[in-house]
């Protein structure tokens, strides 16, 4: 059985609970295994505020690329069919036949670094329909969305809570769930190898 995805308990932990589901969206609750919930906690917030207080910034860009890394090396050592890469920078845009459609064509999950609020956040994209995104942002917050631009979904507490314009996140902007600058974007993609739709998969993915 799949959890209904979960908010974040602080204003500092999107990123761990991100992750986490990220575990949830592809693998039942069974799957998933205790050394995977131990990495996430272990290596997330790490990053220091210019206070010097620890994990008041959240998680670092090198948490996660050290977590893909092990997440692709638990997956080898211990068959467990999960497997991440990481994409940076310039390799950070949604658009047609970019990796980020194409792992959720593939029915993966992308865990993005993008703003809300004036602040940067990790939110999960769990699929494409039409010219929206879908996410679930572990935030929860009261504010208006817009119907329009940002659209407000509250039937769907295992895929996401949000349908976002894709448009929307490749701005260069600080507006909420756009990217921002080039040089500092980042995505997780994550995929349940056992229920990858590859080519070789399927017909209607390969067309």
């Amino acid at each position: 059985m799949k959890n209904i995805l979960s908010y974040q308990t602080s204003e500092y932990d999107c990123g761990p609970t991100t992750l986490l589901n990220a575990m949830r969206y592809l693998f039942e609750r069974e799957e998933i295994v205790p050394d995977i919930l131990k990495a996430v906690s272990l290596y997330t917030l790490d990053e220091y505020n210019s206070e010097g207080e620890s994990g008041k910034s959240g998680t670092s860009r090198m948490a996660m690329m050290y977590l893909s890394k092990w997440f692709n090396q638990f997956g080898e050592t211990k068959h467990f069919p999960l497997y991440t890469e990481m994409l940076l920078d310039e390799q950070v845009w949604i658009k047609q036949n970019s990796r980020i459609i194409g792992c959720l064509q593939q029915e993966g999950a992308v865990i993005v670094r993008c703003w809300l609020e004036g602040y940067q956040h990790y939110v999960l994209l769990t699929g494409i329909e039409e010219e929206y995104v879908c996410l679930f942002d572990p935030y929860d917050y009261e504010k208006t969305v817009d119907g329009v631009n940002i659209i407000k979904i509250d039937n769907q507490p295992k895929k996401m809570n949000r349908k976002v314009k894709k448009d929307i996140f490749n701005e260069k902007s600080t507006r909420t769930y756009a990217f921002g600058s080039v040089k500092n974007r980042e995505a997780m993609l994550l995929f349940n190898s056992k229920s990858r739709m590859t080519p070789e998969k399927s017909i209607e993915y390969f067309i």
